[in-house]
């Protein structure tokens, strides 16, 4: 992010290449996939807030492979390679691979939902100890399941970014000004920048001022979502159990020491600025039907959680150009998947960016980056400085 002056002494916008507006857990991965597809490329991270705050900070962090449309499965395919391949080079990285256990009718096609790479295959008696099989359901196993410490891994990755990435941290976005060359961005501390591709990651802030009218006609909504925690160690061994009609889970979290109990809370189109976090007597009574269901006995130890919320796409994860030159991209309502899908959105929307008729030499020392998009991915504006 540079600033230079006209020759008559005034201040011009400060430049970037590609803007990318979130420093959740899917612009972090966006800002990654540009620089692996074009390393010399100039990228700014804007946040209201820190790095990894709003939906990031709250995310449970369980991958598994399953995706409830064809598209999704798609996209959880992608991310399973690529958050494999991370972890495998990343070993200081908060990512940790625990056994799973889904629960569901008996006669389910789960080969329908979950990726070939799960190896669904009967589980032998309960999951757990404290849990139990409602009449008329059976357990399968699945492979390749893992849960992050997201807000932990964020951070890191943007550790490792920072070097060559401008971050303006608590800084918003006030206006929106896009353009067939590019985009200006009229920032809260008065300053402007203008980008030749801006990359909108909101989370749940769909309804921001600055670009509400741009989003609007993707048709995503925010719902609330709430998980309990569950006041009782896990075991060392203990996995994940997924309780397929109800959309919840119960997940170990081992490196906080209690399990996290997420079910499907059904309130939506809230705002994300006047969301209350606290939890209710409501949140309580309506987790602990589903909990009580399968574990009885945890129901009373389910004392405390989170609240926040995501965006949601009635047809998935949505990664849309904003105009038509496709140089303002949105990129999430990921339903609460956002890391999960995280990898699979950020190459999706590299791809999506304009091609560039004049492609950049590939360099060197360019970082490795599987699926990446082609290095000919963003086409730079033909500029004509103001006066």
């Amino acid at each position: 992010m540079t600033t230079t002056r006209s020759p008559s002494g005034a201040r011009r916008p400060a430049h970037t290449d590609v803007a990318v507006v979130g420093g959740g857990v899917i612009g972090c991965f966006v800002a990654r996939e540009v620089l692996a597809a074009r390393p010399t490329a100039s990228v700014t991270v804007i946040d209201k807030d820190l790095v990894a705050g709003g939906a990031t900070r709250r995310s449970a962090g369980l991958h598994f492979p399953r995706g409830a449309s064809a598209a999704v499965r798609a996209m959880a395919a992608e991310s399973q390679l690529r958050l494999t391949a991370l972890a495998a080079t990343r070993p200081d990285l908060p990512v940790h691979p625990l056994p799973m256990t889904v629960v569901a009718a008996a006669g389910t096609r789960l080969d329908e939902t979950y990726l070939r790479e799960a190896r669904l295959r009967p589980a032998v008696g309960a999951p757990h100890p404290l849990i139990q099989l409602p009449a008329g359901t059976a357990g399968w196993a699945v492979d390749g399941c893992h849960y992050a410490d997201v807000p932990a891994l964020t951070l890191a990755l943007m550790a490792e970014l920072r070097p060559r990435v401008p971050v303006r941290e608590s800084v918003t976005v006030t206006r929106l000004d896009p353009a067939v060359d590019r985009t200006r961005l009229t920032l809260s501390t008065g300053e402007t920048l203008e980008a030749d591709h801006t990359v909108l990651a909101p989370g749940p802030w769909l309804g921001h001022p600055a670009w509400r009218d741009l989003v609007a006609p993707i048709g995503a909504r925010v719902k609330k979502i709430v998980a309990l925690h569950v006041e009782r160690a896990p075991g060392p061994d203990d996995g994940v159990v997924v309780f397929h009609e109800e959309d919840a889970f119960l997940l170990p979290y081992h490196h906080r020491g209690h399990w996290l109990f997420s079910y499907t809370c059904t309130e939506w189109d809230v705002d994300p600025e006047r969301l209350d976090t606290a939890l209710t007597g409501a949140d309580l009574a309506a987790a602990r039907d589903v909990l009580g269901r399968y574990a009885p006995h945890l129901v009373e130890h389910a004392v405390s959680g989170r609240v926040f919320c995501d965006a949601y796409h009635p047809d998935g994860p949505q990664v849309r150009p904003l105009t038509p030159t496709g140089r303002l991209v949105f990129t999430g309502a990921a339903g609460g998947s956002g890391y999960r899908l995280a990898p699979s959105l950020a190459l999706r929307t590299v791809r999506l960016l304009e091609p560039d008729p004049e492609p950049e030499p590939a360099s060197a020392s360019a970082p490795d980056a599987v699926g990446a998009a082609p290095s000919d991915a963003f086409a730079p504006s033909v500029r004509k400085d103001p006066t």
